[in-house]
């Protein structure tokens, strides 16, 4: 029973990328569904939340109107598509899953079931 997050590379600044987040072991149907980014020397910071449907979804507002969360229950994986990327992106992301949702608190919350390993996405500027 694990979260596999992938899809990280080094990509130049103003660039693109899609993470996934994929289960094994478990459905994520009944899942609400966080990505996470830790630089180094920075804290864990929320990036974005979807609800178990996919019909709420949240963003920090650094990464708003930039990245789009979605994810494809009949494949068991949720999404992160990461445009116009910025140096300041550079960071490990992980996802994190829950059955609880946490609605418009999810930025502070850190208390999920399951962790995703991190993948590392590097933007060169």
């Amino acid at each position: 029973v694990q979260l596999q997050a992938s899809g990280g590379g080094l990509v130049q600044a103003g660039g693109s990328l899609r993470l996934s987040c994929a289960a094994s072991g478990f459905t994520l149907d009944y899942y609400a569904i966080a990505w996470f980014r830790q630089a180094p020397g920075k804290e864990r910071e929320g990036i974005s939340y979807i609800s178990s449907s996919g019909g709420s979804t949240y963003y920090a507002d650094s990464v708003k109107g930039r990245f789009t969360i979605s994810r494809d229950n009949d494949k068991n994986t949720v999404y992160l598509q990461l445009n116009s990327l910025k140096a300041e992106d550079t960071a490990v992301y992980y996802c994190a899953a829950d059955k609880r949702w946490y609605g418009s608190r999810w930025y502070f919350v850190r208390e999920y079931e399951f962790w995703g390993q991190g993948t590392q996405v590097t933007v060169s500027s």
